[in-house]
Parts: structure tokens; sequence; C-alpha cells
């Protein structure tokens, strides 16, 4: 799963996967109109949804749009509907069921979960005379949203992913996915939405046709309860000619976030061309790419998570970095053996 929505913090360099640094090319060409293509799956298959920079905004409306739908209604089959992935949701999935409405068209946040650093967001979008949301013919078109997505208010870096997820194309309804993973606690807070407009990839011209038009802005609280747990206490392991220090494991049936310091600091090249030269290619694969994260289950599964996102921070002499991810698929506790990073195994019970 591709991921995006990465931003920069004042003190942080923000690390980005190949994945990342396309978002950023398609956001570039969005600005000049020429929206990248962005394909839509039928569940649970992922898509790549939008490139954009979070920023902050102001609330407009809020409300009910509809019956209150359980958690585990909206994301059991987005994140999977076994009996221990839905006992999971019915913990720690959250119903919110706030939207605006504009130019006939609802956009609805209907739930989230998530845990102390990472959330996942279902939203629908709802054409409100019960037609079909795109016109004949566009059903396995690629779409694109621009606008800020889900800004949860809150000091420090984020980054994310985002997708479309469509039963059926010749309804009234697409729905759409949005994870948000952040360097700083996010629960219990406040979240705006802004989306402006849907388009569809031509590729005969090569541009984005809007298909939908609009603008839509609403706010909705974002809590669940956290069913993360804590490892790491400053275990080290070596490599290339560095010493790296595991601050802290979190790890949840959403997602994971890795925390480690490294005791040399990042040298970048601040070319100051905006794209990323080669030498601090080589620097970023040092201090982050070549850290490998590996999550294996009980029955011998074994989830390579090294390409998550996150940030590499230089700070007197040392570099902090933060890598994480939410999951594709709600993954029970119960069901993990053990994680890896940079070669030390932490087992796990239960």
């Amino acid at each position: 799963m591709n991921e995006q929505f990465e931003y920069k913090t004042a003190m942080d360099t923000l690390h980005f996967t190949q994945a990342q640094k396309a978002a950023i090319a398609c956001r570039a060409a969005e600005a000049a109109s020429q929206a990248a293509p962005v394909p839509r799956r039928r569940p649970v298959f992922r898509a790549v949804l939008i490139a954009a920079c979070f920023t902050v905004a102001l609330a407009v409306t809020a409300g009910a749009t509809g019956v209150l739908h359980s958690a585990a209604e909206v994301l059991s089959p987005i994140f999977g509907g076994a009996p221990a992935q839905t006992e999971v949701i019915d913990k720690i999935g959250y119903p919110v069921e706030a939207g605006d409405t504009d130019h006939g068209v609802t956009i609805t946040a209907d739930a989230i979960m998530g845990d102390a650093y990472n959330a996942a967001i279902v939203f629908t979008i709802t054409r409100d005379d019960g037609t079909a949301l795109l016109p004949a013919g566009t059903e396995d078109t690629t779409l694109l949203v621009r606008g800020n997505g889900a800004d949860l208010n809150i000091l420090g870096g984020t980054h994310g992913s985002s997708w479309f997820v469509d039963a059926d194309p010749t309804d009234d309804t697409v729905q759409m996915v949005q994870t948000i993973s952040a360097d700083t606690p996010l629960n219990d807070c406040t979240a705006t939405a802004e989306f402006n407009n849907i388009y569809r990839w031509d590729e005969a011209s090569g541009e984005s046709v809007p298909v939908l038009e609009g603008h839509w802005k609403f706010r909705f609280d974002v809590k669940y309860e956290d069913a993360s747990v804590t490892l790491g206490s400053g275990e080290t392991f070596a490599q290339n000619g560095m010493t790296y220090t595991i601050d802290a494991i979190t790890l949840s049936p959403v997602a994971l976030k890795v925390d480690y310091t490294v005791d040399h600091q990042v040298q970048w090249s601040n070319s100051g061309s905006g794209q990323q030269s080669q030498e601090d290619a080589r620097e970023s694969a040092r201090y982050f790419e070549s850290v490998e994260i590996l999550l294996t289950k009980k029955d011998g599964t074994v989830l390579d998570l090294s390409d998550a996102g996150g940030s590499i921070s230089p700070k007197d002499g040392i570099t902090v970095c933060s890598k994480g991810t939410v999951f594709q698929e709600i993954l029970p506790l119960e069901d993990l053996s053990s994680i890896s990073v940079g070669g030390v195994v932490y087992s796990l019970k239960g």
C-alpha cells in the first residue's frame, strides 16, 4: 500500500519511501491541474487516493447524516471480518457519523479506530438523490479527490495513506479510507476534514476531469480505545558502521510504531533543488530504509514492514528516527509471535 499525506515539521526531516516520492510528484502535478492517476479497487484491495500536504483548517458544519452504523459494520468489510478481527473492532472502533453536503453529494465520516499514534478513518461519499454516484462508463475509472483530508490538528509530523473502496460501482455510494500515523499521541482530539471536488483520470488527455463538484468541510471527534502494547527499553544493534538504540516499539492490532536513535548525526547535502540528491538518498538508506522490521505471526507468516514511513531528525550529534504504519488488516495480538527490529527479536506472549 502506498503511503501519502506526508508533510514536514519545523525540526524534523520526514523520510519518504519510493511510493511517497511518487506522491510528492503527484502533488506537484496536481498543483498544475495535472493530477496523477489513482486506481479505485473493490474490497479489500488497496489503491492510492490522494497526494496532498495537510494544512490547518477551520470547521464549518457537522452533523448526523442518517442511521448511525456500528464501527464493526463499517470497518469489518475493509479491515477483516473474521471473528477475532471483529472482536478487536468492537473493542477499539468508534462510530462517528459527521459530515457535510454540497451539490447534492454528502461526505460522511462513518467510523474510526486506532491506537496512541495511528488512526484509520472510513468516509462514505453518497449522492443524495439515490442515482449512481459516477457517470455511466466510468465505473472502473481512476479517481482523485483534492483537499486536506482529515487534519487531526496536532503538533508533530504525520504520514499515511488513503484509498477508495467500491463494493457496487453502479450504486450511489463509494467509500474512502484514510490512515494517519503520527510521532505524537493523536487519540482524543478533534479532526477537521476538508475535500474539494472529485475527479477521474482521463488516460487520453492525461488530465484529471471533474465528475463531482463540491466543497465538503466538517469536524468530528477522534476517540477510541488504545489496545497497544509497548516493547523495547534500550536494546541496540549495529549496522552501517553505526549503533542503533531501540527506544520504544508501540504495537497494536491496528498499527506499529518504532522509535530508535542512531549514534551519528545524519548529514544532508542541502542542495536546495527540492529533489533528493543521490548523496541524501544514501544517507536516508543508512539511517532509515536499511532498518529491517519484521512481524511474525504464529502461523509462520512474516510481514516485512521495513518500508514504513516516518521521520529522521538530526539532533546534537545523534539522529532520532521513527517508523510507523497502519496495517492493511486487523492483526489480533494473540495471533502474533514476535517482532524483529534490526535483528533484535521481541517475543509476543498471549
